[in-house]
């Protein structure tokens, strides 16, 4: 079994993770734009071959320190060449970096070539020449914080190009993007089913020849004529004759039996006979049906009742057409909406604005990357018009007092809230024991509502049907109360599973909204993950947090999506560093801290297990803040339990703090006890943990506690945690 990496937009990792599995990929795990598995030679050819959405497939040959260039050299180097490169062979580098001291890609480019010739020089062999466009073999070189990761790309060149597009329009939508919205909008399934698949502003009508290329099992590479593998000395000839033998007899037993439903049209004439002729590249032209046509007098082909309608409209990226978008897509909601009952309906817009223009309901909303431009893909169901409103059962009564006190404690915290412009908060956290949830209420910067429901787990004597129906009730009150449509209200709720009660499984939506607080804005998501990348209860802390930060180094330790240090960095830090393992909340962060105008070199991002950043770390800070988990078993750090480790966590905190610094240490361990006895020599410590708990969260004022370590002798400062001076 050899590790191999597949490369995808970002958006696209969760599908590509599945399709891999499906083609016979073991120890398959997403990360940030891409996919680790393992597999034979078989499994990446396949790859190659079948996958409709990956861009590349990289077999790693090596991986080594380069934190200079000498050493990125050696390293390469190292590597015998000659089991990869004929003699006169054609070669290309591509290089990227991130978070290293080497940090032009050209450079490391040139010197991998130059690390690779000089190996064939020296053995007195003929030199590979370069040929960037189709090499016999094509090195990826990607470096991450000084560590350099060496690959043969197996694809050679990306794997959206099919090797159909004859010609394609100003904006063309990549093969592999439109595959994800065919996936995400279930068209296999509506195929299956009898349904057609139309596009209203087709362009050079890549959607519609990816889903009948989909359906009529047609391997999507079959027509390419190179691969980055075919000039590579391992190449195994009789194992990619025999899959390309496989993949020739499933098309020609789909393509037969494709039926003609695949309708397109465009208001640009020259965009239909560029789709006519892609059509005719992909063998499929007698499948479709192009016409011109301006989108809002798109109707249903005759004889055609179900289907999906799916499409790319324009976004407005050039200067002047923004105006004009959300008219466009108003259109386009009320053509699908008058006309198009029964079907469903696929939009990647611009941005979650210009899909709201659309006044249609999605029913999913995805984030994807067309290119460097982040986009949101929503999904409908088109059911008829319907003005009149259904009548709703009456509430019962356990029901109605829930939404008394809802509403009671609405009416207790509004004027509150304005007065401190707070637009994040917990409206209910399990008043009622019988409804046992928290409900927390976010307003994003449009203005919109939107809805956190949590549940609690209920005791092992309310049978599962009771929790369930309580947490429709809740929904159904707190949608009432808030005036919130289901869409913009995530519930997550506990099911039974192995090992007893547990939360179900999250959404996969990628969808973000934009919230403030303390005069700072912040990305949240509600619906994939349990946290939504805000801790609420925390809102005093960061507000002391920015506070204390003036002229000072900021270290933020399990940093999770760095709204501490976005805070640190408003009050005057000098700079801010930023620590946590996951590379999907470190992407997150550094969405958060530019979106606040904090990005550069000040601000760094690293991804590392805190303890071990601590152990190697020479920096001294005059400001750390440490809110770990209660326990984390990654596999990529040493096991961690709060209760445990919190002495060796603050001790080593300390051995990093500047002597007039302060710690600021939180967590959610509700049965959290501080070794005072083991810090009380090194450190003074206070315990601010009823001072920094939100009025909105009194109800439950145990939520967190928080402490204030500061190093011994320096007992002299001023103390500017002196409880006069926090604001109630």
């Amino acid at each position: 079994m050899n590790p191999f990496f597949a490369t995808c937009p970002k958006g696209l990792e969760y599908l590509l993770r599945d399709e891999l599995i499906a083609l016979g990929a073991e120890d398959v795990h997403e990360t940030l734009a891409g996919v680790r598995f393992s597999g034979t030679l078989e499994t990446a050819y396949r790859a190659c071959l079948w996958s409709r959405l990956a861009s590349r497939i990289l077999l790693p040959i090596a991986e080594f320190d380069a934190a200079t260039d000498d050493a990125l050299y050696a390293g390469v180097q190292s590597i015998d060449w000659t089991e990869h490169l004929a003699q006169n062979a054609t070669m290309a580098v591509d290089a990227n970096t991130a978070q290293s001291k080497l940090t032009h890609s050209q450079f490391l480019a040139q010197r991998v070539k130059d690390a690779v010739v000089d190996q064939f020089r020296e053995k007195g062999l003929a030199r590979p020449d370069v040929d960037t466009e189709e090499p016999d073999v094509r090195i990826n070189v990607r470096l991450r914080r000084d560590r350099a990761t060496v690959s043969i790309d197996l694809a050679g060149a990306p794997l959206h190009r099919r090797g159909w597009r004859e010609m394609q329009g100003e904006a063309p939508l990549k093969e592999n993007l439109a595959a994800a919205m065919l996936l995400r909008a279930d068209w296999p399934a509506i195929y299956a089913q009898g349904g057609a698949l139309l596009d209203p502003m087709c362009g050079s009508g890549t959607l519609l020849i990816e889903g009948a290329l989909m359906v009529a099992d047609v391997a999507p590479g079959l027509r390419r004529s190179y691969f980055g593998f075919l000039g590579w000395k391992q190449h195994d000839i009789a194992l990619w004759r025999n899959l390309l033998q496989e993949a020739n007899q499933r098309a020609e037993a789909g393509l037969p039996v494709l039926r003609s439903c695949f309708f397109g049209s465009d208001a640009d004439a020259r965009m239909v006979q560029t789709a006519k002729r892609n059509a005719q590249e992909a063998g499929i032209a007698g499948f479709l049906t192009l016409d011109k046509h301006d989108m809002q007098h798109v109707r249903p082909p005759s004889g055609m009742t179900q289907g999906l309608v799916i499409t790319n409209p324009p976004y407005g990226e050039r200067l002047g057409e923004r105006e004009s978008m959300p008219k466009l897509y108003r259109a386009l909601g009320e053509t699908l909406r008058d006309h198009f009952t029964g079907w469903r309906a696929a939009v990647l817009a611009g941005d979650a604005e210009l899909g709201r223009a659309m006044t249609l309901r999605a029913d999913k909303k995805y984030a994807l990357y067309n290119g460097a431009l982040e986009t949101v893909l929503l999904t409908f169901e088109l059911h008829p018009r319907n003005d009149t409103p259904r009548e709703k059962a009456p509430l019962s009564p356990g029901a109605q007092m829930l939404k008394n006190r809802l509403e009671k404690n609405v009416k207790h915290l509004r004027k509150r809230l304005e007065r401190e412009g707070v637009h994040a908060w917990r409206a209910y956290d399990q008043d009622l024991p019988e409804y046992a949830a928290a409900i927390d209420v976010y307003t994003d910067n449009a203005g919109a509502t939107h809805l956190h429901i949590q549940e609690y787990r209920a005791p092992a004597d309310v049978p599962a049907e009771l929790a369930r129906t309580r947490m429709r009730e809740i929904a159904r009150v707190a949608g009432e109360v808030f005036d919130t449509p289901r869409a913009r209200m995530a519930i997550k709720t506990r099911e039974r599973g192995k090992g007893g009660s547990k939360y179900g499984q999250f959404d996969q939506r990628g969808e973000f909204i934009e919230v403030e607080e303390g005069g700072l804005a912040f990305l949240v998501n509600l619906f994939d993950y349990l946290d939504t990348g805000l801790f609420l209860d925390h809102r005093l802390v960061r507000a002391k947090v920015r506070e204390l930060a003036a002229g000072k180094r900021f270290l933020n330790l399990f940093a999770y999506t760095a709204t501490a240090s976005v805070y640190a960095a408003a009050g005057g830090a000098r700079d801010t560093t930023s620590v946590d393992l996951s590379g999907t909340y470190l992407e997150w962060a550094s969405r958060n801290l530019a979106l606040n105008g904090f990005a550069g070199d000040k601000h760094r991002l690293v991804q590392s297990d805190a303890s071990e950043f601590l152990q190697h770390a020479r920096e001294r800070y005059g400001l750390i803040y440490v809110d770990p988990p209660t326990f984390s078993n990654s596999k990529r750090a040493e096991d961690f339990d709060v209760q445990r480790d919190h002495v060796k966590l603050l001790l080593a905190c300390a051995d990093r703090l500047t002597n007039d610094g302060v710690i600021v240490f939180s967590n959610n361990f509700r049965r959290f006890t501080l070794d005072r006895e083991a810090l009380e020599e090194r450190m003074t410590i206070e315990n601010w943990g009823a001072g920094s708990i939100p009025f909105d969260f009194s109800r439950r004022a145990n939520i967190h506690d928080c402490w204030i370590l500061r190093l011994r002798g320096a007992e002299g400062q001023a103390n500017p945690w002196d409880s006069a001076r926090i604001k109630k």
